[in-house]
């Protein structure tokens, strides 16, 4: 009865949901740093010594961290085909741009070191800035939207639909939403730096970081009242049992006021949710002010995942939402995979998961320890 149950379509669903949140977080987390460090570069960095510096910190694994990226990509097409359609085909220009970014790192960090230009490096200082900025703030403002409701519709035939565009996308709430995960990330990039780098960065590092913990809990606070005040959310008023097929047609949903908040309302305990991203960064702020290297990158980590599970919890079972249609609104229970779909995949997580883990963790565990300028000034033992 009990393995009936783990095995049910119901239950894969809900586990998978899950997996892709576990998913966006491990991405957020570790691939965070390497954005925020990216953002801090011209401010923390003074000169080339201290940028080669705050560029080694991350050099080595920031490539591995990457992995979370592609990882949650391949779980929305493998499990949520419809959700992959939509946001990758709606979201397009928005995805060029964060790709755009994102290969301007990697070229920054191998052509930066082959000119000894002044010019020629605050060039590619400037990209690896872009390169940690763009990503941050477009993935803030799609989940701001993701919140409004996105402008998609499915024809007779189930083919999608989307009709919005891309400054369409820029609009205030979302914009707010952008700044909360600029922030966030600035302050997780501080974090690392704090442990990784010694002297003049750390310091100012930890300056930075100091106003980003504190511009994390003002917006991220202010993003609420927003979400509560002016932004309505979406309830399911009837539908198929949570095992019937993938058909997002087959239910209707109404458009309310406060209804992203239904979720706590029915379940008073979810608020820790939230509270760990608010709770998270102050305590961010109080290790970077008492130079507390590893509580203070687990606190932003915490705040990190803490706000966006609160982006989750508000909307379940929503996934996303339709903003010119609701009754065409995804969710956990009518836009997945098939059954057998989700258990392959669940059987394929289960193994390579945690050796993707227990291969992470021994690459931080001996790459361990502070960025040794002496090192990097006398060209030995660093890659950039």
């Amino acid at each position: 009865m009990i393995l009936h149950t783990l095995l049910s379509y119901e239950f894969l669903r809900v586990v998978w949901w899950l997996l892709l949140g576990v998913l966006l977080i491990g991405f957020a987390v570790t691939d965070g740093f390497d954005l925020g460090t990216g953002m801090l570069l011209p401010f923390a960095g003074r000169n080339d010594l201290e940028r080669r510096v705050i560029i080694n910190s991350v050099g080595p694994v920031w490539e591995g961290n990457q992995v979370w990226l592609i990882l949650g990509g391949g779980a929305i097409f493998a499990a949520w085909p419809q959700l992959y359609a939509v946001s990758f085909s709606g979201f397009y220009l928005a995805m060029f741009a964060i790709l755009v970014a994102l290969i301007l790192r990697p070229v920054a960090f191998k052509f930066r070191g082959k000119r000894d230009d002044a010019s020629w490096k605050a060039r590619w200082d400037v990209a690896l800035f872009i390169g940690g900025f763009v990503p941050s703030l477009i993935f803030g403002v799609a989940m701001g939207n993701v919140l409004r409701g996105v402008p998609f519709r499915f024809g007779r035939d189930m083919h999608i639909f989307y009709d919005g565009s891309f400054f369409g996308l820029l609009n205030p709430f979302a914009l707010l939403c952008g700044l909360v995960s600029v922030a966030m990330l600035v302050m997780h990039g501080s974090a690392w730096l704090q442990l990784k780098t010694q002297g003049l960065v750390s310091q100012r590092a930890r300056a930075y970081g100091s106003v980003a913990a504190v511009a994390t809990v003002v917006l991220y606070a202010l993003a609420g009242f927003m979400l509560w005040s002016f932004v309505d959310g979406y309830r399911v008023t009837s539908s198929l049992p949570p095992d019937g097929p993938s058909n997002p047609m087959l239910k209707t949903v109404e458009v309310h006021a406060s209804a992203w908040f239904t979720n706590y309302a029915a379940y008073p305990w979810l608020y820790v949710v939230p509270a760990l991203g608010l709770g998270g960064a102050l305590i961010a702020l109080l290790g970077l002010r008492m130079r507390a290297e590893m509580l203070t990158l687990m606190a932003s980590g915490l705040s990190i995942a803490g706000i966006i599970l609160s982006v989750g919890v508000s909307m379940f079972p929503f996934i996303l939402p339709s903003s010119i249609d609701p009754r065409a609104s995804l969710t956990v229970f009518d836009s997945s995979s098939s059954h057998l779909t989700l258990f392959i995949m669940l059987v394929v997580t289960a193994i390579f998961i945690p050796i993707i883990l227990a291969y992470t963790s021994w690459v931080y565990y001996v790459l361990r320890g502070k960025v040794d300028a002496n090192a990097i000034s006398e060209d030995r033992g660093h890659a950039y």
